[in-house]
Formats: structure tokens, sequence, C-alpha cells
């Protein structure tokens, strides 16, 4: 892989609670300096930093719904994705319900997210499983009731638990989607043979800070990448 399929691969955020405008700037320059898959902000924050990214890049503008709990009413979920949609996001990373999945509640969990995925209108959900939480049966679980709700990818967490990505989880979720879905690990991948490991274990997309972003993409041009 070249440098560029690299950071195509990559989703940079600032999606915390105190992520500031110049941590949204942070993102939008690196995403134009690499030409990074997606940015991602906090919903209120969309309208600025789709400003900031400007358009032509081929960088995807992106928010989250759900985040980083969840347990929101599947409404407000999807009133959210719709909102997204309206203020020009191109993807929509949703958090999926922990208790609902734990319960075994299949209809509301899989309600859940096809609701998500109807309001995205087409732009691909990507469904934030948490993974720290669960047993390896729940990410099993969790991942075939999403590819079920048409979701496009599942991915290990928020980056706001104690744990993320790991090979192992990431190559049960893939094993377990196969083709039906793709597989984001984010939380955890800091350096660019993890992130080389996880490749190779099928995994397409990362959830990445922009510091350690940056830092992977130097080192892949530093080996020849």
């Amino acid at each position: 892989m070249t440098v560029e399929e690299i950071a195509k691969m990559m989703d940079i955020s600032a999606v915390q609670a105190q992520s500031t405008r110049e941590d949204i700037d942070a993102c939008c320059d690196m995403a134009r300096e690499f030409g990074v898959a997606a940015v991602f902000c906090l919903p209120a924050h969309v309208p600025y930093m789709k400003r900031k990214l400007g358009a032509g890049t081929g960088v995807k503008v992106a928010s989250v719904s759900g985040f980083p709990g969840g347990a929101e009413t599947t409404h407000v979920k999807a009133e959210t994705a719709k909102e997204l949609v309206r203020l020009g996001c191109d993807e929509v990373d949703m958090v999926n319900n922990i208790a609902w999945l734990k319960a075994g509640d299949r209809a509301e969990y899989v309600n859940d997210v096809a609701s998500v995925v109807d309001a995205a209108a087409g732009r691909p959900v990507k469904v934030i499983l948490e993974c720290h939480w669960l047993t390896d049966e729940e990410i099993v679980r969790a991942c075939n009731w999403c590819a079920d709700a048409g979701a496009s990818w599942v991915k290990t967490g928020t980056g706001w638990a104690p744990t993320g990505a790991t090979l192992e989880r990431v190559t049960l979720m893939k094993r377990t989607v196969g083709d039906r879905c793709g597989v984001k690990a984010a939380g955890g991948v800091r350096t660019l043979d993890a992130l080389l490991e996880m490749y190779a274990a099928g995994t397409r997309r990362f959830g990445i800070g922009v510091k350690t972003a940056r830092a992977i993409l130097e080192e892949a041009a530093r080996r020849g990448a």
C-alpha cells in the first residue's frame, strides 16, 4: 500500500466533549494535506467543520448519532441522523444500544439500527459496538444483527471506553460479518504495525486521532510505503 492508500482508510475526529474549533481545524488541515477518508465532529459543529474543510477535497464530512452512550430513543437517533444529512454529512456513526444487545432484544436492537440506516438516506452508517463492554458472544450477536439491519460497517468502539480495537476483536468481527458489511477499528490503533495487522485481518477503516494518524503516515513514508 502507498501512503495515500493508507490515508484513504483513516477517519480522523474531534468528538470529545472538550474538542475545540482549533481541534476541528487541525482535523481539516490534515484531511486536506493527506486526503483521509473522513473527518468527524460532534453534531453541533458540523456546519463549522464543513465550512472549514471546504469543497473539492474528496474528504467526507461525518458525525455521530447516539454518541457516546447509545441509550437515546430510536426516534432521537433517527432524527439526529436526518439532521446530519440536512447539514451535509456524508456518513453517520451511531452507537448501539448495549442494554438491548445484552438482553437479547433482537427486534428493538435491529429496529434501532435500521431506523438510523433509513434516516441516513443512503449514506453509510457505521454501528459502534463498544466492544470493551461485550463478551465475544455478544460481539458476534451485535455484528449479525447490525448486518441484518443494513449497516454498512461495524465499529469496535467510541474511543471513550478503557479499551478499543484489538487484533482479536477485529478478527472476530470480520469473521462474523464476512462480506455483508465492513469493519472499522477505533481506539487503540496507535502504530503503523498495528494498523497493518488489522488490515490483514480484514479491517478497512480506522478511527484515529490527528497526532497518531500523522505519526502513522509519516512512519509509512519513511518505510517507503
